[in-house]
């Protein structure tokens, strides 16, 4: 017993400093997994804004057009799946860099792109870049996040896509009528390889992946390693499903929404959502702050639970202030629930799966959850759009908080460990 315990203070004092070391870089990491979710969104919500304007440029119909869509979010698995597959074997910050540039380059060729099939490819690598940047963004910023704050920097790098959705509103408004759409994707293309710089000079590698990579596994055990979780991503896949559910069925056609049942114009229109958009940016930061007091899974169920006491104010606002209040305050509570995502998934993965698991699931589920907009249509042909979108945020509500309930909790789990 005598000679065990020089032993354990010496364990005791490497981890004390892996955390130090690890406190000393999560600045920079988590301002880079922030931006370049921001950046992701940004061009992804443009061309939602612009997708009227650049169908009558290429002479297509509007479900042609929505294909541009579709192949962006068709690929983003196979993003989640490379980007993480190569973040946990060669380390976080080469393969994040490389996305963020391939991501400019994305760009640039959308503002170019010269007819409809070649926008298609375009915004197919396009997939494949936003589909990547999630997971090895999010697992190189909670590894290096100290885990008292993990909670709340986890809601700021997650609503850096509620960021994006402002941004993209905001250039769109003050830009487009200017410039038209073409020179909309310029606008990201430098800030993206300013942040390429910014990670190359002042973001560190992963301690926590430094101290894995000591025991690097071949191709062959890494992929056995990969199988030995399946059971993880089936339920992760089955939660990100339900959150995905929860966020597109309360944002995707809410601008609809304001037009078929308010009769709003494009300004309005725009107005409105930018504002819950801010209020998603702060109800993330206060329910990742929320989650590191009292655990993950009860911060998402709390979220929901008030996001359905506020579904007859945000549904059936009999006039315009409650109408703003009920977006602001919705989108408070749904992406109040997602800010915990990025450190709840990131502790409940393995060390050697953290960027895989989390971002494959992550955009898996965005193609299961893209349905939800065809049910909210057909309920809306059957009763109203207020109704439709009652009805659906309920049940997705609901959905997601038994997903949360049946899961496990890692809630302030050493990384490395």
């Amino acid at each position: 017993m005598a000679e065990t315990e020089p032993a354990r203070i010496g364990q005791v004092d490497l981890t004390r400093q892996a955390v130090a070391e690890a406190g000393a870089s999560h600045p920079p990491a988590v301002i880079a997994g922030f931006t370049g979710w921001l950046l992701d969104a940004f061009d992804f919500f443009l061309v939602t804004f612009c997708l009227t304007a650049i169908a009558r440029e290429f002479h297509k119909s509007d479900a042609q057009i929505a294909l541009v869509i579709t192949m962006t979010l068709a690929f983003r698995p196979v993003g989640g799946f490379v980007f993480g597959l190569i973040a946990d074997r060669y380390g976080r910050r080469l393969p994040l860099m490389i996305n963020i540039g391939v991501f400019a380059v994305a760009e640039i060729l959308t503002g170019l792109a010269p007819s409809y099939a070649a926008l298609l490819l375009v915004r197919a690598l396009f997939g494949v870049v936003m589909g990547g940047n999630w997971g090895v963004g999010a697992s190189l910023a909670m590894e290096g996040a100290p885990v008292a704050k993990r909670g709340v920097l986890s809601g700021f790098l997650q609503e850096g896509y509620a960021a994006g959705y402002v941004l993209a509103a905001v250039c769109y408004f003050f830009l487009f009528n200017r410039v038209g759409w073409r020179p909309l994707f310029f606008v990201g293309s430098l800030p993206a390889l300013a942040l390429v710089l910014f990670i190359r000079f002042r973001v560190k590698e992963s301690e926590v992946w430094r101290k894995s990579a000591r025991t690097k596994l071949g191709w062959g055990a890494q992929r056995r390693e990969i199988f030995s979780h399946w059971k993880l991503f089936l339920y992760l896949l089955a939660f990100m499903s339900a959150m995905m559910f929860a966020s597109h069925g309360t944002q995707d056609m809410y601008p609809t929404f304001l037009q078929r049942q308010w009769h709003y114009g494009p300004s309005s229109r725009a107005v409105i959502t930018a504002i819950s958009g801010i209020g998603a940016i702060i109800g993330g930061l206060v329910f990742g702050h929320f989650s590191d007091k009292v655990g993950r899974r009860k911060a998402i169920i709390v979220a929901f639970i008030l996001g359905a006491v506020l579904i007859p104010v945000w549904a059936y606002a009999p006039n315009e202030a409650l109408l703003v209040a009920g977006a602001f305050l919705m989108q408070f509570m749904v992406q109040g629930a997602w800010g915990v995502i990025p450190a709840h998934l990131a502790e409940l993965s393995p060390n050697s799966v953290r960027a895989l698991l989390p971002g494959f699931a992550y955009q898996s589920a965005g193609v299961i959850a893209s349905s939800v907009v065809f049910i909210e249509a057909v309920y809306a042909q059957k009763t109203s759009y207020a109704t439709a979108m009652a009805l659906t945020a309920i049940s997705v509500f609901a959905m997601a908080s038994i997903m949360a309930f049946l899961g496990r909790e890692r809630h302030g789990t050493a990384f490395g460990s």
